[in-house]
């Protein structure tokens, strides 16, 4: 990636991570009641149980390849990374996705959680 395209891409990831921090921040402070068990429902979908929250992280992932949010895949690349997941885990995980979503799948794979997973390991304070 050359330069200009990286700094680009760097801010593509930041400003999505923020728009969607500041999304839900206005979200919960317009509907609070609903923020909160929305809130609460994601948070015990996500806690460790028979599955990881690892291996949860890699099964958002690959539904937010298949459906191709790029907020959500930013999100859940950065989940996987803070569960410790390796590049290969997650390559698998969009190999897997792209056997059900094809080139669509593939392609957010191969260009977004790539570059997303190399930005987020160099810059770990997102």
């Amino acid at each position: 990636m050359e330069l200009n395209t990286l700094t680009e891409f760097q801010n593509q990831i930041d400003n999505a991570l923020l728009d969607y921090k500041t999304g839900v921040g206005t979200f919960t402070q317009k509907m609070p009641e609903l923020a909160s068990k929305y809130n609460a429902f994601t948070e015990e979908c996500f806690k460790e149980g028979v599955l990881s929250q690892k291996e949860k992280q890699l099964i958002a992932l690959g539904i937010s390849l298949y459906a191709q949010d790029e907020y959500c895949i930013i999100y859940h690349v950065k989940g996987c990374l803070d569960q410790g997941c390796s590049e290969q885990e997650i390559y698998e995980a969009i190999g897997v996705t792209a056997a059900f979503g094809g080139g669509a799948a593939m392609s957010q794979g191969v260009t977004l959680v790539q570059d997303a997973v190399q930005y987020l390991q160099n810059n770990p304070m997102h």
